[in-house]
């Protein structure tokens, strides 16, 4: 009979090699995401703004011909199938991949931080265009934008506002480390959509999504806030969706194959 402990050995073994190839395959993609020129970096970035902002646009028009949140979260992640299918980026996205290849000795920090700031920029141009769309063509949906985008903008600087940007960071986190687990289409689909239901029903703070919904109130000129509310919004959740992404998924991703690690800035030293 095969003892508990024998099975347990097996599956560890069987695992060994799915984690190893997770990880080649980050670094890989990680390497040319450090590596993308400028024009297509503003152009991958601006997109992914975009793709979000419909996501919103579907959040948005449910929410206002229902009224139920949880409704309206299960139309947002069309957007998040949006920016897999059209292989656009998000920043949030760019805290495991990345962060993995630099771990292992590709690239350099100033470019993963170049990375970070200028999809972060051009995320925001994507998000503030398609908001300005959205304000202009529907006017009917300014009043829930306006009202959705005063819960983030008033969240402040606290503890409760930190860790939800940290959940955020979490969630989107983990979104990229399924997607990267897999090259069959369907998983990635499947984390796509339960993922980013998640982010918006439990209404988690992030940097991005939270912008462009910040936009949409303040382009319809209802928002009971200000461009300066936006812009602290922005740092805070952004600092916490950075220690979620990379001090509680990353980090802990990294340790499952610190072999790999060793060999790949072997490699490169």
């Amino acid at each position: 009979m095969t003892s508990k402990s024998d099975d347990n050995g097996d599956d560890g073994r069987r695992r060994e090699p799915e984690v190893e190839e997770a990880f080649n395959r980050l670094v890989s993609e990680g390497s040319n995401r450090l590596d993308r020129p400028l024009v297509p970096l503003l152009a991958t970035g601006f997109v992914g703004g975009i793709d979000v902002g419909v996501g919103v646009l579907a959040y948005l028009v449910v929410y206002h011909e229902t009224g139920q949140p949880l409704l309206a979260a299960a139309a947002f992640p069309i957007g998040f199938i949006a920016l897999l299918l059209a292989r656009s980026e998000l920043f949030t996205e760019n805290f495991l991949v990345p962060v993995t290849a630099r771990i292992a000795g590709r690239g350099s920090w100033l470019q993963l931080v170049r990375l970070w700031l200028v999809t972060l920029a051009a995320n925001l141009v994507g998000g503030l265009v398609i908001a300005g769309l959205i304000a202009v063509a529907l006017p009917d949906l300014r009043s829930v934008a306006a009202t959705l985008g005063h819960h983030y903008a008033t969240l402040g600087v606290s503890w409760r506002s930190l860790l939800l940007a940290v959940l955020a960071g979490i969630v989107i986190t983990l979104l990229t480390r399924m997607q990267h687990a897999s090259d069959d289409l369907g998983p990635k689909l499947v984390a796509g959509v339960a993922m980013s239901f998640v982010l918006v029903a439990a209404q988690l703070f992030h940097s991005v999504l939270d912008s462009i919904l910040m936009f949409t109130g303040l382009l319809g000129g209802q928002a009971a806030y200000t461009w300066s509310d936006w812009a602290q919004a922005l740092g805070w959740s952004g600092l916490g969706n950075l220690v979620g992404g990379i001090g509680l998924v990353t980090s802990l991703r990294l340790l499952q194959a610190p072999h790999r690690v060793a060999e790949e800035r072997a490699e490169q030293s």
